[in-house]
């Protein structure tokens, strides 16, 4: 999470966006840095206005932009995937090495998940049931429409450096998975295609 005092903005790091690169790019510029525990860096919109919103505009004595990034759902599911497919530092539980993408979809939809499938929703990340949201969101295949924007608002070039990049995989659903996934998680798909 970065806060921009200044230009009264906040970015919220929603998990497998790009989030390192953006925050490396950044940092320098940010007032405020926020990277780890990944609790923390990955701080939900729900937390912001719970518990740092208040204080921030009570300090500023104004409200704050809140802005992040989501990615095509079944995509993000890939990026997890093979991000945990990785030789070292995933937890046993939590590798998925040896497990198919279908597999690690299925576990995803369980009740309750696997430890490896235990990832989250963009959507529950992004837009709360109750309470607000983010002000705006961009996608992640169009992450020049995000620098663009950050270009604009902080008054500065920005190039964003590879970084944290999950290893190459095969992610392809069956189509019977595909369809379950798109019935589960409906409200991310409508979320992401309301970013067209």
């Amino acid at each position: 999470m970065l806060v921009f005092w200044k230009q009264r903005l906040v970015y919220l790091a929603t998990p497998k966006t790009g989030t390192t690169a953006i925050e490396a790019a950044l940092e320098p510029l940010a007032s405020l840095v926020i990277q780890r525990p990944p609790e923390l860096k990955h701080t939900s919109v729900q937390r912001y206005w719970k518990y740092l919103a208040p204080f921030l505009e009570k300090a500023a004595d104004e409200d704050f932009m809140v802005v992040a990034v989501m990615r095509e759902p079944i995509d993000w599911l890939g990026s997890w995937y093979r991000y945990r497919q990785r030789g070292g530092g995933v937890a046993p539980e939590k590798s998925t090495k040896g497990i198919s993408f279908d597999a690690f979809v299925e576990g995803y939809l369980s009740d309750p998940q696997p430890e490896f499938a235990n990832v989250g929703w963009q959507s529950r990340f992004l837009v709360p049931d109750r309470g607000p949201g983010a002000d705006r969101l961009f996608r992640y295949d169009d992450m020049g429409s995000f620098v663009h924007f950050l270009e604009e608002r902080l008054d500065c070039e920005i190039t964003l450096p590879r970084l944290n990049v999950s290893p190459a995989g095969a992610t392809e659903l069956s189509p019977a998975v595909e369809r379950r996934l798109r019935t589960a998680l409906a409200r991310d798909f409508a979320l992401y295609d309301s970013l067209g």
